[in-house]
Order: C-alpha cells, then structure tokens, then sequence
C-alpha cells in the first residue's frame, strides 16, 4: 500500500491535529486504515493511546462500522477522558462499503449525546471522517 494519499482525499493533516496531543483511539480493528493512523502519529509526535488509556486525551478517534453496537452510548464514552475542546473524530467505512453507517444516523446518534456533527471529510480510500463538538454551553 502507498503511503500517498489519493487525489479524492485529504489525509490526516486536515483533521487538526497538533504536535504533543495525546489522541485516543476506540474502535481498532483488521480494517482501519494504517496510513492515516502513522500520519495521525506523525502529526502529534506521539504512538495512539487505546481504549484502556486512563487520563486525560486532546483528542478521540472513533472507527466506527454500522454493526458495532449503539453509536451514541460509544460518543457518550469516548469523551469520558477528553479535555475541554478537544478534538473528536468519528471514522466510518465510505458510502458503498461494508459497515457504512449514514450521515443521518451519526448526526442523530450525536444530538442524543449531546454532541453535533461539524464537517465530514474523506480520509482514506475506504473511510470518512466526521467531526463531532460538544453542543451550546460546553460539557
């Protein structure tokens, strides 16, 4: 695999992350796609804390596929450690794919948790990525 990113995508360096973040990901799994975490890494200068990291992040990143269970309970837990203003992204496998959750589905699931979609940017050749921020007066 390349380590380019493809002419329909924008890569990890339009997602905002900063030098020194301690980004936090739920959701690995066989199929995330690897250029984007390495460049996400690259970025912060530090390796992706997992699900089990217990202090405080700058920032979330959620792999999201359609069947993985309730979507808003997922938002609602990866902002448990997540400092004020921090960054959350949520990746889901592109229109066509296995997995897909729909636009529709993410903003509801994000309004329930108190959350709303800002923009949608693609990524990766077979994933989104979604910004979620916290909604009216903070959290």
């Amino acid at each position: 695999m390349q380590n380019q990113v493809s002419a329909d995508t924008q890569g990890a360096d339009r997602l905002g992350f900063k030098a020194d973040q301690v980004v936090q990901e739920f959701g690995w799994g066989d199929d995330v796609d690897d250029d984007v975490r390495t460049e996400i890494e690259k970025i912060t200068g530090n390796e992706l804390e997992d699900e089990d990291y217990g202090d405080v992040t700058d920032a979330v990143i959620l792999w999201w596929r359609d069947d993985d269970g309730d979507l808003t309970d997922a938002m609602v837990d990866v902002t448990t450690l997540l400092d004020d203003g921090g960054l959350i992204w949520i990746f889901t496998p592109k229109a066509g794919r296995e997995g897909h959750t729909t636009p529709g589905e993410i903003q509801e699931a994000a309004n329930t948790a108190g959350l709303q979609t800002t923009n949608t940017l693609a990524v990766a050749e077979e994933w989104s990525a979604t910004r979620l921020a916290f909604r009216g007066r903070g959290h």
